[in-house]
């Protein structure tokens, strides 16, 4: 997963954005970042180790993993963004905080991820994770054929960049298990949806939109 984010900032042909992502408006540390960070692409490791830490503390499942990707794609396509070095961090934490809440039973919460993120106030995360939800439209159901159609694609992606993962088998009993998860995810935000879907939100819900120039590659 984390090699298809690095290909995603690495192949990117502008940097359009949204405010609510800049780390540079939202930083996720207390700590001074040069201007210098933001001009260059992030190594494959260094993406590695902003996920990995955040899985293995939170205690997160592979399947959580493939579905933060379906989602950061989502969200790429929908809001008309690209990932870049001045966002990567905060899509990336937003996608995973909406799928570990949707389909990771053992998922910890947004107080619990603020523990992990220590300079980051659970109002903050509250508010990404509400920006992620309607930049998707409420689009949150992952059918099994969408699952597995990435879950093919990143295991091609390992092999071909010689990456030693280990992938569970799609058996016939998983498929139906995922479906089972599937449609508990979509009753659970069936309501919150059509509720928020009969709002008109103005652009004062929204932190503001702020595209910069293309920059072609």
């Amino acid at each position: 997963m984390t090699l298809a984010i690095y290909y995603h900032i690495k192949n990117r042909d502008a940097d359009r954005s949204l405010d609510i992502f800049d780390e540079r408006l939202h930083p996720l540390t207390r700590e001074k970042i040069p201007e210098e960070y933001f001009e260059h692409d992030p190594e494959h490791e260094f993406i590695y180790r902003f996920v990995h830490t955040l899985f293995s503390a939170a205690l997160l499942t592979a399947d959580c993993a493939v579905v933060t990707l379906v989602y950061l794609e989502r969200l790429l396509t929908y809001a008309e963004i690209d990932i870049c070095p001045t966002n990567w961090k905060r899509i990336v934490l937003g996608a995973i905080l909406l799928a570990s809440r949707l389909w990771d039973d053992d998922a910890v919460r947004d107080v619990e991820y603020s523990q992990i993120l220590k300079d980051v106030t659970v109002e903050d995360m509250n508010e990404m994770e509400r920006h992620v939800l309607e930049l998707l439209h409420f689009n949150i159901n992952v059918p099994f054929s969408v699952y597995a159609k990435y879950y093919f694609d990143l295991r091609s992606l390992a092999h071909d960049n010689n990456l030693n993962v280990l992938f569970t088998p799609l058996t016939k009993q998983r498929a139906r298990n995922y479906e089972a998860i599937s449609r508990l995810c979509d009753d659970e935000y069936k309501d919150v949806c059509r509720a928020a879907m009969r709002r008109s939100f103005s652009a004062d819900h929204f932190i503001g939109i702020r595209r910069s120039n293309a920059i072609l590659s």
